[in-house]
């Protein structure tokens, strides 16, 4: 599967569906405690400061579940914060890669639900890149095959085992990365092996 689209802040595979898998990468600026809904009964976790990968899924080719959907859910807060700087890029950039639905609209409000979410409303974290893999048939299989993937890397670890994973029993989903800036340069490279045959 070839990158269909990229710049500095997102890389993209496939061009035809509307549904497929995605990667957050957020940057945290200074250590935090995070406590991620009823993970771990509610307990705060401590997060370093660094960099982090989260893989997750939207499947519908419209709709909330709808990647382009679901991504600007995540670039948003809670009204009495501001929204990532990412979700106007993606408001100007979705209709270009003809990713939809038009017109394109932020929701008019968010409840933290996934664990990401948790990690994403904090103001020391900011999402960076995301990346895409618009795919509506392999879904769950691929996203849970990219998660396991990258956790067979030296310089990436499970925030806490299970995170970010209700729909992958035994997987996690929200991960630390300890990388370079040159690592990061090469990760669309390193990612797209893991896409063989995947054809849209």
């Amino acid at each position: 599967m070839e990158i269909a689209y990229q710049d500095a802040h997102f890389c993209c595979w496939g061009s035809q569906t509307q549904g497929g898998i995605y990667l957050l990468r957020l940057t945290v600026s200074q250590p935090i405690l995070v406590g991620f809904g009823r993970f771990q009964h509610g307990r705060s976790l401590p997060v370093a400061a660094g960099d982090y990968l989260y893989v997750g899924s939207a499947l519908a080719t419209q709709g909330s579940t709808s990647l382009a959907r679901r991504l600007l859910r995540h670039a948003s807060r809670n009204n009495v914060v501001a929204p990532h700087l990412l979700r106007q890029k993606m408001l100007q950039l979705f209709p270009q890669i003809g990713l939809g639905p038009m017109p394109l609209r932020p929701p008019a409000h968010k409840t933290l639900r996934w664990h990401v979410d948790f990690l994403l409303e904090e103001t020391a974290v900011t999402l960076t890149t995301v990346y895409l893999i618009r795919h509506n048939k392999l879904g769950a299989a691929l996203e849970t095959a990219v998660a396991r993937f990258l956790l067979t890397l030296p310089n990436i670890a499970p925030l806490a085992v299970g995170l970010g994973s209700s729909d992958d029993p035994g997987g996690t989903h929200l991960l630390h990365v300890a990388a370079d800036s040159a690592w990061w340069s090469a990760f669309p490279a390193r990612l797209t092996p893991v896409l063989p045959g995947v054809s849209v």
